[in-house]
């Protein structure tokens, strides 16, 4: 409790959305290796199979999502280093 007092930065979530956010970017980039590599692949009008359609689907909800919790994350590393 005391830590807490001293630099009330400790708890604030920052650890918290860098590991959130790099496991889902890294779930995304599995989901589009799997898409190229084992599930058919993709051309313009979507993929080829099924389970290509869902690693597809994946790869696009996880890649910006991750993306961004990321960034939010390194914004507040950054913006806590420099205090």
């Amino acid at each position: 409790m005391a830590d807490q007092k001293t630099n009330p930065n400790t708890q604030d979530g920052t650890r918290e959305l860098l590991r959130t956010g790099a496991f889902i970017v890294g779930l995304g980039l599995v989901a589009v290796v799997l898409l190229q590599t084992l599930l058919g692949g993709f051309s313009p009008t979507g993929a080829s199979t099924n389970a290509g359609w869902f690693a597809l689907i994946v790869a696009l909800m996880s890649l910006p999502f991750g993306g961004l919790l990321l960034l939010l994350g390194l914004a507040k590393w950054m913006r806590n280093r420099g205090r």
